[in-house]
């Protein structure tokens, strides 16, 4: 079946307003500020006022060197944290190749003047730098390419002292040290960190074609293993976020497990039978050291997959407040689900916007969800939206 929303479709949903800008790889909020990373130059960082949701402001702009993109952004009160990874060709085998001269890494920004952020320290790593990564205001962990690894792995850092961040610890999964006479039993890069994410004392890691990795950070100068899930194979689609879900549910806890489609498969993936584009998982890990896959979330309706008109999940909300959560499915633009019966997935509500200025089609990219229940999306191609969820 070929997907059939229309463009403004939406269900328990209040769109609130709309502002063109670039294309955009994250989106979050920290009171009257949102702060958005774009997927190319010339622009790295936008940050807007959004007192008044309804005509939100550019206060700030950062620019960017040629070959980069800084299309992730964290913040913690006056300090803000975006990536440096090398915007080149990307393939499994070499990763993203960096132009002459490009430095990969997190820049870190004194923003107590929004109007003027100022930068005040880069932290370099190897490769074409930093992917996805989270920050608690203390330690940043990172997906970092690093000389003598294959492919992305865990560094966490301590930004206590913003001026002069220091190493804390590093993690892989063995065959990644390459350096150190490891050798991989997958192809390339398949194998690789996408994105930390840090609950209490354990981070959660998302290792695209390896699954996941729950990782003890209780002594955070020395990670270790917890356990490892994954199902890529047979399925096509690589694990993009694994977000856990702070409460209990049923008497239970659970992850909520996103993954997201490439277009670079391996060998041994493109030669598979035709899937379902990339969907949405419940683990149960109640017992944490044998996580379960209970149930999945997916659209009524799917289309082929198409590199230049993506479809299928991405990106779910990484703050939780209740069992409604909100999820990017790019073509099919933002959907509501609540997981009240984590077996049974439901969905609640969904927004498909307008294509951007000059696009054909959205690609709904990153969702963030304040406080408020107000919630926040980002087209990869163009155009940054506030909604508002009506449902009950």
């Amino acid at each position: 079946m070929v997907y059939s929303g229309k463009f403004g479709d939406s269900k328990n949903v209040k769109h609130v307003s709309h502002t063109d800008v670039p294309g955009g790889g994250q989106v979050v909020v920290q009171g009257n500020y949102a702060f958005i990373g774009y997927m190319a130059p010339p622009i790295g960082t936008t940050i807007l006022d959004i007192s008044d949701p309804s005509k939100p402001r550019i206060v700030s702009q950062i620019k960017l060197p040629k070959g980069t993109h800084s299309h992730k952004v964290r913040v913690a009160g006056d300090i803000m944290v975006v990536n440096f990874e090398s915007l080149g060709v990307s393939t499994v085998h070499a990763g993203h190749i960096p132009m002459e001269g490009f430095e990969g890494g997190i820049k870190i920004y004194n923003i107590s003047d929004l109007e003027n952020p100022k930068e005040i320290s880069f932290y370099k790593v190897g490769g074409s730098g930093v992917h996805r990564f989270d920050f608690d205001g203390k330690y940043v962990y990172l997906s970092a390419e690093v000389d003598g690894y294959l492919g992305n792995i865990v560094m966490i850092l301590d930004l206590s002292n913003p001026v002069r961040p220091k190493e804390v610890s590093r993690w892989w999964l063995p065959g990644q040290w390459i350096a150190g006479g490891e050798k991989p039993t997958w192809y390339g890069r398949t194998h690789r960190v996408h994105h930390p994410l840090r609950s209490g004392n354990r981070l959660y890691v998302s290792y695209w074609h390896a699954g996941f990795v729950i990782l003890d950070i209780s002594d955070i100068s020395k990670p270790s293993l917890v356990s490892q899930l994954g199902w890529s194979p047979p399925y096509a689609a690589p694990t993009h976020t694994v977000l856990r879900i702070p409460h209990r549910i049923m008497d239970r806890d659970f992850l909520v497990v996103t993954d997201e489609r490439e277009v670079f498969d391996s060998p041994q993936l493109r030669e598979s039978p035709p899937q379902p584009n990339a969907f949405v998982w419940m683990v149960d890990v109640t017992d944490e050291r044998r996580p379960i896959p209970v149930s999945t979330y997916q659209v009524t309706t799917d289309e082929k997959f198409d590199s230049d008109v993506w479809f299928g999940a991405h990106q779910s909300q990484e703050k939780v407040y209740d069992n409604i959560l909100c999820f990017t499915w790019f073509r099919a633009g933002l959907r509501i689900v609540d997981i009240s019966n984590p077996y049974v997935p439901t969905e609640v509500g969904y927004y498909i916007p307008f294509p951007g200025k000059g696009e054909k089609v959205p690609q709904t990219n990153d969702v963030f969800v304040d406080e408020k229940r107000r919630i926040y999306i980002i087209d990869r191609l163009c155009g940054f939206d506030i909604l508002e969820f009506q449902g009950d």
